[in-house]
């Protein structure tokens, strides 16, 4: 691949889609509201900065599209809900377990076979997660985790719908994922206080931290290999806990930490081996 302007622009623009994914932990937890009103207000907030640039959205209505909207609803819920009730470590780290179980997912789904790659990837992230739970927390950090766990479940799904969408725009299949998940969590969400900093994050995590990120990921993926898209994006759990620890002073426990690193390295090592074996400009 040559390095022309558009492919360093691309990896700038993943470079910063990255950093906006990563400010998710620190604006949710900043947030006195509940997961189901911080996840309502940003899907509709994002929604509406998607539509401003989409502008004629062309929904087809395939089982695909339809389960990657649905499977979108569920993690944007769960990811918040996990949030607020676990660290913000745990939450993302746990999350970041989703290409694992795209590897189990496609066995069950699809009947492809889990390659050496895949099976010692799977035992890897099994014993980090084993250590995640190992950890002594309180009653709700606990279901924290099992909810994160959830969040990453769903968004394999997500991954693997978006995989059949053959020719097909997924850019749109966010945008009504958004609108679904406004109309699911709305009718819950409670009211709150226009306080300028409430408005602000719910503005940041609306405009920035989903919208834009995700407009700069679709047009980033067109520029930029496979291999590198794993190597940047690594940074969003990297990045979320450090921005909590810094400015919230919630710092993961030192089981945590180790069950991340053996996270982190398991789906990593196994992005990397099976990034290499992709056409440039691959990277679902």
């Amino acid at each position: 691949m040559s390095y022309d302007k558009d492919h360093v622009r691309g990896l700038l623009a993943l470079v910063v889609t990255a950093v906006l994914w990563s400010t998710g932990g620190l604006l949710i937890k900043s947030l006195p509201l509940t997961p189901m009103t911080i996840a309502g207000t940003r899907s509709a907030i994002a929604a509406v900065v998607m539509l401003l640039w989409i502008r004629r959205p062309k929904p087809i209505w395939t089982p695909a599209q339809i389960g990657s909207i649905a499977a979108y609803t569920a993690t944007v819920i769960l990811f918040v809900t996990a949030t607020k009730l676990t660290t913000a470590a745990n939450a993302i780290l746990l999350q970041y377990t989703a290409p694992i179980w795209v590897a189990l997912l496609s066995v069950a789904i699809t009947r492809e076979r889990l390659t050496r790659i895949d099976v010692a990837a799977v035992a890897t992230v099994v014993v980090g997660m084993g250590v995640f739970f190992l950890d002594r927390v309180s009653p709700g950090h606990m279901l924290g985790n099992v909810i994160a766990v959830a969040s990453g479940v769903a968004f394999a799904l997500v991954a693997l719908c978006m995989r059949a969408q053959r020719g097909v725009s997924t850019t749109e299949s966010i945008l009504f994922g958004n609108v679904l998940s406004a109309l699911v969590c709305l009718p819950f969400a409670e009211p709150f206080p226009l306080h300028t900093d409430v408005v602000v994050n719910l503005l940041l995590l609306g405009v920035v931290q989903l919208g834009i990120s995700y407009l700069l990921y679709a047009w980033a993926m067109a520029h930029v290999s496979a291999l590198e898209a794993v190597l940047v994006t690594v940074l969003e759990p990297l990045l979320n806990p450090i921005w909590v620890a810094v400015m919230l002073h919630e710092a993961p426990s030192p089981i945590a930490i180790a069950g991340g690193i053996i996270v982190i390295g398991g789906v990593l090592t196994r992005n990397i081996l099976q990034a290499r074996r992709r056409p440039p400009g691959y990277a679902s």
